[in-house]
């Protein structure tokens, strides 16, 4: 390697590490003092989190971002598990100072939240494998039972597309049932007591690997939404430092490497968004 080049990869370090300290100072004061980050996260959703069942550790690839945006902001992250209910509670009553756990940026949320997004994702069908044939046209699904956790935009989203896809066409509404989570469609599934099931299509390939032939995934996404990094409302200081983090996370690779490692990288967005807006 020549001298030139030794000194341009040196240099290139240090603008990395004078914008990482940047960032680091642009946190609010509560948590410069702290040098600690509390993110709220609820590890029942993999591939984004979920406990490894051999070392029972927290992973995904939420884990994996989190981590290295408290690397870019300079900080430690610490994962508060709490129940997705509370998720929002959390922020207000300062018991957290960020969600990361695959929530979706919904408008509805947004009265109360801001989001920047870094994750694309859409509401889909999918079966027991060896029920496939059954559903080669998805209208084959009306009048059939379909299962989402009641705790996603999933259930009205399958409302939405019923409408349209089934009663207008006079055919037979989905029959809905809102389950206790994404785990537990999936064992009504197996239990055929669903006929088709909905999750997020980012957890849908991570799910088929795992168990090799006992889901078919049915069509495409029917909806298209961004997963985000929530904020209370008033801690715009805070997403401010996030979102220019994120930025540079995009612009070194890094994140392209943590949704690569998941085998995910056609989930990504391209570019910072605030809310569902693209800022540049």
């Amino acid at each position: 390697m020549s001298k030139t080049s030794i000194l341009l990869g040196l240099s290139a370090l240090a603008l990395c590490a004078a914008a990482g300290f940047a960032e680091a100072q642009s946190l609010p004061a509560r948590i410069l003092e702290k040098k600690t980050l509390v993110v709220a996260n609820v590890p029942n959703y993999p591939p984004l989190e979920f406990k490894d069942p051999k070392t029972s550790k927290l992973t995904g690839l939420d884990i994996d971002l989190g981590e290295a945006l408290g690397k870019q902001l300079g900080v430690t992250v610490k994962w508060e598990e709490i129940s997705f209910e509370q998720m929002i509670s959390a922020l207000t009553t300062g018991r957290a100072d960020m969600i990361l756990s695959g929530m979706s940026d919904l408008p509805g949320r947004r009265e109360s939240l801001d989001f920047v997004d870094y994750l694309a994702s859409g509401a889909q069908f999918y079966t027991n494998g060896d029920r496939k044939d059954e559903f080669k046209d998805l209208a084959a699904l009306c009048g059939k039972k379909v299962g989402a956790s009641r705790r996603t935009s999933f259930p009205k989203e399958m409302e939405g597309w019923s409408k349209e896809n089934c009663e207008a066409k006079g055919k037979p509404a989905l029959q809905i049932v809102g389950t206790e989570g994404s785990a537990d469609a999936r064992t009504q599934l197996r239990q055929k007591r669903l006929d088709a099931a909905v999750q997020g299509s980012e957890t849908l390939p991570y799910l088929m690997n795992q168990e090799p032939g006992s889901y078919a995934v049915l069509g495409t996404p029917f909806t298209t939404v961004y997963q985000g990094l929530a904020f209370a409302k008033k801690d715009t200081e805070l997403r401010d430092a996030v979102a220019r983090a994120f930025t540079a996370m995009l612009a070194d690779g890094s994140y392209a490497a943590v949704l690569q490692k998941w085998e995910l990288a056609d989930a990504k967005v391209d570019t910072l968004m605030i809310n569902g807006e693209t800022k540049n």
